[in-house]
């Protein structure tokens, strides 16, 4: 079987794009977890890159898997036999027509939020705390402070795993808490619109969302922002008979802040934070996610959804 591993492969796709490609990469180092095996890693220098790397991969018959700031995943220890393509620069585009904003994939969601509020447009300042870039952030409808990619988005542009692009109007996106739809697709760009506000409240507001996220989060150590989805329509009480609403409340009411496994540990300053305190493996981290659940599940009656992406070797998502 041919993996993206196989030196002739990666000649092949190197043939192919004006990026990079690189061989035996280790996967730690684009990981917010600073967790992850090697792989053949694509740095595309174009969005045309992407297309090509795509039909290289499938002609190959080659699985591929796409990658940004690696926020939200949990890369295996074993590494991966997926193409990786890393989207980042090449794919960073940002230009503005009145109140139509287009951002490229590869653009980190925290810039697109800064530079859009200091220029005095709103919908996407929300985005400053939220560390991943614009591509994913698409993808998975990520958010914040009660806001969330799918209230912005007009356009997406992305390609399918055949390297065929399509643009996608807001109404042909199936939007869900914390999901595009858009699986077996690769966001390229999107497009959205904003509305106008004041450059000098929009400038108060980015750094009050961006010093509660620092105070609030472990974001000064290895992790993946938050591990669990917040369950939708389930309280549960503590013992001091406190409602329990979000997956940190739960995960701390269970008693686990603290707990570690192996490297993993619970952030004893946000129980929805696992870090990785030094030397942590995928697997300590998997462990510490399936205990968070089952204590959660036997103390509350809550089934808590992971919100990290957990990876496999031939870069499918897997279950807990």
């Amino acid at each position: 079987m041919t993996t993206a591993r196989d030196p002739w492969f990666a000649a092949l796709v190197r043939s192919a794009i004006h990026g990079d490609v690189r061989e035996g990469e280790s996967l730690a180092r684009y990981s917010t977890y600073r967790i992850g095996g090697p792989a053949t890693v694509v740095h595309p220098a174009r969005p045309e890159d992407v297309a090509e790397a795509l039909k290289v991969a499938h002609r190959a018959g080659v699985p591929w898997f796409v990658l940004g700031l690696g926020s939200n995943v949990l890369l295996p220890d074993q590494g991966l036999d997926a193409l990786v393509i890393r989207l980042g620069k090449g794919v960073d585009r940002i230009d503005q027509h009145e109140d139509r904003w287009r951002f490229g994939a590869g653009l980190p969601a925290p810039l697109a939020a800064r530079r859009t509020a200091q220029a005095g447009w709103a919908g996407v300042h929300l985005m400053v705390g939220v560390p991943g870039t614009v591509g994913g952030g698409v993808y998975m409808n990520a958010g914040c402070h009660g806001g969330q990619w799918s209230d912005v988005v007009e356009t997406v542009v992305a390609v399918d795993g055949q390297g065929q692009s399509r643009v996608f109007s807001r109404s042909e996106i199936p939007f869900q808490y914390r999901r595009s739809g858009l699986e077996g697709y690769v966001v390229l760009e999107t497009t959205v619109r904003l509305r106008a506000g004041s450059v000098d409240e929009l400038a108060a507001e980015v750094t009050r969302l961006f010093e509660w996220r620092q105070q609030g989060t472990p974001f000064n150590q290895p992790c993946c922002g938050s591990v669990f989805k917040n369950p939708e329509g389930q309280v549960a009480r503590g013992p001091d008979g406190r409602e329990l609403r979000t997956a940190g409340q739960l995960i701390e009411g269970a008693g686990l802040k603290g707990k570690r496994i192996g490297g993993a540990l619970v952030s004893p300053m946000h129980a929805n934070y696992f870090v990785n305190a030094g030397d942590a493996s995928a697997a300590d981290v998997r462990a510490l996610i399936e205990r968070a659940q089952a204590e959660v599940a036997a103390r509350f009656g809550v089934t808590l959804e992971p919100e990290v992406k957990l990876i496999g070797v031939g870069g499918t998502y897997l279950g807990t």
